[in-house]
């Protein structure tokens, strides 16, 4: 059971209410298997001891589609010649309503349920003995296990439309319900609609998202209306003014499909069927908590601010960002150490508490990232190219910001003030998910950011998820979130790509290769390989597999690279030449990324050799060559096919901040937009500008094309 349903397990006495919807087709005949089923529904539910109370609309329907039939044949060819004057609705009630209850108790009486019908109308309720009077009634209806069915005697009513009439006591069926719940002590009020139950927009709408828990303080005056139903008078509109005064005032309300088989027997189940309107909703989800889309669309609009602000204001929001980490330094370690410790309690492995913990002089450094950030080139807005397509006709390629995106990383605190520096500078919108291990590191280092963030902006420009189960509805997003990077193990890029249509930056893996050629000075070889893997095992930029030239593997100074990477504690594992040769185990895979104090090594003929190996097991990250043979290193830089490809020199400059970036949001093994470490850059996009003095294009008989390069200055 849904644990926002609970309540269903004390509910005795219902009150069901059907719309014309529901109860008639699009032809306006009345839907005899829908009302079937529902009526089958109610059934069982009445033997089960539930007290049950139908109010149903459809007469008005029902009746004018009689009573235009009737008109129809008894017309003659003249008279259909003439406009047709509408059927007046008191009239198409007093038919409608006549067939409805004949099939209501027909369908019922296969039942073997009897039911009993009340019409009312608004000026009933004003008086105090009839009130008493219909409680009264019902109450003996009920105790004989007979079902009440009301409707508004709309054939003898004189309330006019519009029907939403403030001074009324109740102005259609859906109000009318409401009304019923309350005056009859109903503990449950179910609204049977056409559509699944309410939604953030038009139901039509793709990106429309059904609400489960309607919040008043949450959802008031954020939803968006779809047209009115079909036939009768309300809709959406009118049942939730009718849920929410009947739930305010103690009954709860569940609107729902009357469409869907079985339904009604899952609301009594307690299962999360429709939308719960509820008096204590507001305690069960906390109001702050923001929706995916509007936590998305809030960053959108934040970004646009940030994008409309001065260059020196963007900066000087990072300045004050990196003072505030500073000064809040004993605090974030707080975190992080309760973070860390937590980790290391659940028994999370050495890599992944690696990666968690900011260690001594993290924070100065991050500060001094953002500061680097802080000082670079204006990147919004910047011309990039300017061609004149004509006289008095120039047209200019520009810098601008991708607009929303999403970062989703695990273990890394420090990744987020990276990420949200990057994301300032280049006026994006930020969304970011951490992994639950650095929960309160990530919770107090988004508080410092968005605390100096000025509301020319908005701190809404960078939200924090916490909840892992609202990443797939941020992952829908498509229209409004504009890039996604995931940051951490294989399975959590993959899953990612494969369930958004959003694009995905980042890589899956980071098996990072460094070839020692025969030519290799074999001192630097051991400076670089020691380094590769040993200066942060965990990171994705770390060398996972060595590769050696075969004529290197009886050498001195190779034997002695073994001895000091065992020193060093590194576990070796080696493919099939390699763990003959050096009598280490045997690997179980080339495509293996060991994050920590581990590594594959093999044996290879010769470069060609090497390159094919890392086409073949590689991740497309960083590769490196250690050589002294020039042919051979240019060979492999232009033959290799990675983000980034080294020579002499560790893998492990792989770094947006090493690179001169300031800092990055990962790095990418992708193709297409951005590729390796992604600074500012990888987070910016172009849009045209086109400055014309009143062109046309005329069948491209207006201009005469120019096409010519102009100075960007």
């Amino acid at each position: 059971m849904d644990p926002t349903r609970k309540f269903v397990k004390h509910v005795k006495r219902v009150v069901f209410k059907v719309g014309t919807a529901v109860v008639t087709r699009d032809d306006g005949r009345l839907a005899v298997g829908r009302v079937g089923a529902i009526f089958e529904q109610l059934e069982e539910l009445n033997s089960q001891g539930y007290e049950i109370i139908l109010v149903t609309s459809g007469a008005v329907g029902a009746g004018r589609q009689r009573l235009k039939y009737r008109r129809l044949v008894n017309s003659s060819f003249a008279d259909l010649q003439k406009p047709q004057v509408e059927i007046d609705g008191k009239a198409c009630a007093a038919v409608g309503q006549n067939g409805l209850m004949a099939l209501y108790d027909n369908l019922f009486s296969q039942l073997d349920v009897t039911s009993s019908q009340l019409l009312v109308t608004d000026n009933d309720f004003k008086s105090p003995d009839f009130r008493m009077q219909l409680s009264e009634t019902v109450d003996t209806l009920l105790s004989l296990r007979s079902i009440p069915i009301f409707n508004e005697n709309d054939a003898i009513s004189t309330r006019r439309a519009p029907y939403e009439d403030s001074s009324g006591i109740f102005w259609d069926n859906d109000s009318l319900a409401a009304l019923l719940a309350l005056e009859l002590k109903a503990d449950l009020l179910v609204l049977l609609s056409d559509v699944e139950g309410l939604y953030s927009g038009p139901p039509s709408d793709p990106h429309s998202k059904l609400i489960n828990t309607y919040i008043k303080e949450k959802h008031e005056g954020l939803i968006t209306f779809g047209d009115k139903s079909r036939v009768g008078r309300g809709g959406m509109h009118a049942k939730v003014k009718a849920a929410v005064h009947a739930a305010d005032s103690g009954t709860p309300v569940i609107i729902t499909s009357g469409f869907a088989a079985d339904n009604i027997t899952k609301v009594l189940h307690g299962q999360r069927i429709g939308t719960l309107f509820h008096k204590d909703s507001h305690l069960w989800i906390t109001v702050t908590d923001v929706g995916a889309r509007e936590m998305a669309l809030a960053a959108r609009e934040c970004s646009r601010k940030l994008q409309s602000i001065p260059s020196h204001e963007r900066r000087k929001i990072l300045l004050d960002i990196a003072t505030a980490l500073e000064e809040k330094e004993s605090a974030i370690k707080a975190e992080n150490d309760a973070d860390v410790s937590a980790a290391r309690k659940a028994g999370y492995d050495d890599s992944l508490v690696s990666r968690l913990l900011l260690k001594p002089g993290k924070i100065a450094a991050l500060a001094k990232s953002i500061r680097t950030i802080a000082d670079m080139k204006e990147p919004i807005g910047q011309i990039l190219s300017r061609t004149e397509l004509a006289d008095g006709l120039v047209l200019e390629k520009t810098s601008c910001p991708l607009g929303v995106l999403l970062i989703v990383f695990e273990s890394r605190p420090d990744a987020l003030v990276q990420i949200a520096a990057l994301a300032i500078r280049s006026g994006n919108g930020l969304l970011l998910k951490g992994g639950k291990e650095a929960n309160r590191s990530n919770a107090i280092l988004h508080k410092i950011i968005t605390s100096v963030i000025p509301d020319t902006v908005g701190k809404k420009l960078i939200g924090i998820v916490t909840s892992r189960e609202e990443i797939p509805d941020l992952l829908k997003l498509d229209d409004v979130i504009d890039l996604v990077i995931p940051r951490g193990s294989n399975n959590l890029v993959s899953q990612i790509k494969n369930t958004t249509k959003i694009p995905v930056l980042g890589h899956a893996d980071g098996i990072c290769h460094v070839y020692v050629d025969k030519s290799a000075n074999m001192d630097m070889a051991r400076h670089i390989v020691v380094d590769a893997k040993l200066d942060y095992p965990a990171a994705c930029n770390a060398m996972e597999t060595l590769l050696v030239h075969q004529d290197l593997t009886t050498s001195t100074g190779f034997q002695e690279l073994i001895v000091e990477l065992k020193h060093e504690g590194v576990s070796l594992y080696g493919g099939p030449r390699a763990s003959s040769l050096f009598n280490i185990a045997f690997a179980d895979s080339f495509h293996h990324e060991y994050n920590s104090k581990a590594c594959t090594i093999e044996v290879v003929d010769d470069v060609q050799d090497a390159i094919d190996h890392i086409h073949k097991h590689g991740s497309g990250h960083t590769e490196c060559i250690v050589t002294e043979d020039q042919e051979v290193a240019e060979y492999f830089l232009h033959q290799v096919d990675s983000a980034a490809v080294f020579l002499n020199a560790s893998t492990r400059f792989c770094d947006g901040a090493r690179f001169g970036l300031g800092a990055e949001v990962g790095i990418s093994t992708s193709k297409i937009h951005a590729r390796g470490p992604v600074g500012v850059e990888g987070l910016l996009t172009t849009r045209w500008v086109l400055r014309g003095t009143g062109q046309v294009v005329k069948g491209d008989k207006g201009v005469d094309y120019t096409h010519k390069k102009l100075a960007l200055d």
